[in-house]
């Protein structure tokens, strides 16, 4: 719990001063959908390996490592630049393949998710599928970088990330460094090479 808490302390601080381009709006029309519901399928959307939700979790039984899930909608002009922009990187997709199981999840999905023993459907109370509730602890924001390591709560980090952005945190979990000390004194003393 006491990882947990200082973590969210940490991460809000990274978001508010590190990352405003999370907040800027979306220049022009953004008309591209993505197709396939990530919950039932593969998807290869460039760089990135996306697996299904249940190849995730098949493979966490096998290998433990971090999971990465980016949550987003089909009619979120963000979500598509950071398809576009971020998740299309070389250096990006070579290291979340190596490092973490990505999985895309649309949080409109009507479809059922199983997650570890649990099963989540489409709310209509919240106008998506409960997976994302769960995810984003209630604060629906697309897109949003959903880390999971393995045994922990899902942390989210909402808001567009370009490269740069992306790097300290899944390098963060990707090399193990949670577990030794803070994402602030963690990203001090990181240089970016994205």
């Amino acid at each position: 719990m006491k990882f947990t808490y200082l973590f969210s302390i940490c991460l809000a601080a990274f978001i508010l001063v590190v990352l405003p381009s999370a907040r800027k709006p979306l220049p022009g029309p953004a008309s591209a959908t993505l197709a396939g519901s990530a919950s039932a399928i593969s998807v290869n959307s460039g760089a990135v390996t996306w697996l299904s939700i249940d190849e995730a979790a098949s493979r966490l039984q096998q290998t433990k490592k971090p999971v990465l899930i980016d949550l987003y909608t089909t009619w979120c002009g963000w979500c598509k630049q950071m398809d576009k922009k971020t998740y299309s990187n070389k250096a990006v997709a070579q290291y979340l393949n190596e490092k973490f199981y990505t999985v895309k999840v649309d949080a409109e999905s009507h479809a059922t998710i199983n997650w570890q023993g649990r099963s989540y459907n489409f709310s209509p109370q919240y106008r998506c599928n409960e997976f994302a509730v769960y995810l984003a602890h209630g604060q629906l924001e697309f897109p949003t970088t959903i880390i999971i390591v393995p045994g922990e709560e899902p942390q989210a980090i909402p808001g567009f990330m370009e490269p740069r952005d992306l790097e300290p945190l899944v390098k963060y979990f990707g090399e193990g460094d949670y577990r030794t000390r803070s994402f602030d004194e963690y990203h001090k003393s990181f240089h970016t090479t994205w």
